[in-house]
């Protein structure tokens, strides 16, 4: 009897470990609270050694001014004595009680004056010491902090879609270098992801556009074909009417993926010339829909990517045509420079859109009610592409239902 073979081991655990060395002393890593301990303890220290110093040498001086002797002797015989911090003892015929009060009066005046120059002179050498420490202090905390505002500014250049960009921060291994190190590796794990990206969105777009540009061909080259049946040119037509609509929903999600992303290149660009552009491409449709397009274009020039802002002008015209009445409707585009930022304002007749349902519309594949992909008015990604184009250049777009039906879109840019 052949005996049963032995069950597969489990495979060996990996040696490595992934995480983080540990240093054989953890207690004398220079930590920042370690380092912020001893730089504020050692200079709570020093002004403590300052200020008593200085008070030292202020009471000091106090005490060799009080031991000055209050008045001199004249004569033993008449005891006659003179003073210059009491002229009232200066008289001869001065009785002894007088004299001894007169005395104690100045006694108590030389130590009130003394302890009064003490102390102006000691809250003077503390708001000295003050500033000083709090310049000191000021200077010290920014160069600690340093490694944060280097760290803000390097994530605000990657926040620019500048993903090569590294803080590479030197100096001891404390918690603002374990940061900088985690983020750069972080920055390097969105470089390679947003590279791959790229790279599979540039071979969708060949391995997609390939075939449904043979497909648009074959049925064109059919469809040429005179003596061909009617039912096959009507499926012929069915089929490239299909192939347009893949073909658009292709270049829109290409478009979607690509307009995630900041733009990185920027040039001046009118959208009033953008815009007038949008409404050429559209006045053959809209003249077949019986649509009639108008409004005051002004220049308001932005820096963004042309073929982009167009797009975003395109789509919005596009929309606000196709969703329209089927007679009297009108379409107003509107482009004006308003509080800093360029506008650009599409409104349109059409029907009554519930305001919960305007969030909707910004999400890919979605329409007005109930229509889907399967509606004639488009793809569904119009808006989405608009939205995603609008953010990449740091705008923003609000979108609320007109009174009467249709929709108001409003796209403001940063100048």
């Amino acid at each position: 009897m052949a005996a049963s073979p032995a069950p597969p081991q489990a495979p060996p655990k990996p040696t490595w470990d992934p995480s983080r060395a540990q240093p054989p002393f953890p207690w004398l890593r220079p930590t920042i609270r370690i380092r912020l301990t001893l730089l504020y303890g050692g200079m709570f220290l020093i002004a403590g050694i300052l200020l008593l110093s200085i008070i030292y040498l202020l009471a000091a001086q106090a005490i060799s001014t009080g031991n000055q002797p209050l008045f001199k002797i004249v004569s033993f015989q008449k005891l006659q004595v003179s003073s210059d911090n009491c002229p009232a003892i200066n008289t001869t015929s001065l009785p002894l009680e007088d004299f001894k009060d007169a005395i104690s009066r100045c006694v108590g005046h030389q130590r009130q004056e003394a302890l009064d120059n003490l102390l102006s002179r000691s809250l003077l050498a503390l708001l000295g010491l003050a500033v000083i420490a709090f310049a000191f202090g000021y200077a010290m905390a920014g160069r600690v902090l340093s490694p944060l505002g280097r760290i803000t500014r390097t994530a605000r250049q990657v926040a620019g879609s500048d993903l090569s960009r590294r803080i590479e921060l030197d100096g001891p291994d404390d918690e603002l270098k374990e940061l900088a190190d985690t983020f750069d590796d972080m920055l390097e794990r969105l470089q390679r992801a947003f590279t791959a990206q790229q790279r599979f969105v540039g071979n969708a777009s060949h391995e997609l556009r390939t075939p449904l540009a043979i497909n648009r061909t074959l049925l064109e080259v059919h469809l040429s074909d005179p003596d061909a049946p009617v039912e096959l040119q009507q499926l012929g037509r069915t089929l490239l009417a299909t192939n347009e609509r893949s073909e658009q929903l292709v270049e829109g999600l290409l478009l979607l993926a690509r307009s995630d992303n900041q733009i990185v290149e920027r040039k001046p660009v009118d959208l009033a010339e953008v815009a007038t552009q949008a409404v050429d491409q559209v006045h053959a449709e809209a003249e077949a829909k019986g649509v009639e397009i108008r409004g005051e274009r002004k220049p308001a020039v932005v820096r963004g990517n042309g073929v982009l802002l167009e797009r975003i002008a395109l789509n919005l015209v596009q929309n606000a045509v196709r969703y329209n009445v089927a007679e009297h409707g009108w379409v107003e585009v509107h482009t004006e420079v308003e509080h800093g930022q360029a506008v650009l304002t599409v409104s349109n007749t059409g029907p009554v859109v519930p305001a919960y349902e305007i969030d909707n519309l910004f999400e890919p594949f979605r329409r007005l009610r109930t229509e889907r992909t399967g509606s004639d008015k488009g793809v569904g990604l119009g808006l989405s592409i608009v939205r995603s184009v609008t953010r990449a250049h740091g705008g923003h777009i609000l979108a609320r239902p007109r009174e009467g039906g249709g929709l108001v879109m409003r796209v403001a840019l940063p100048v």
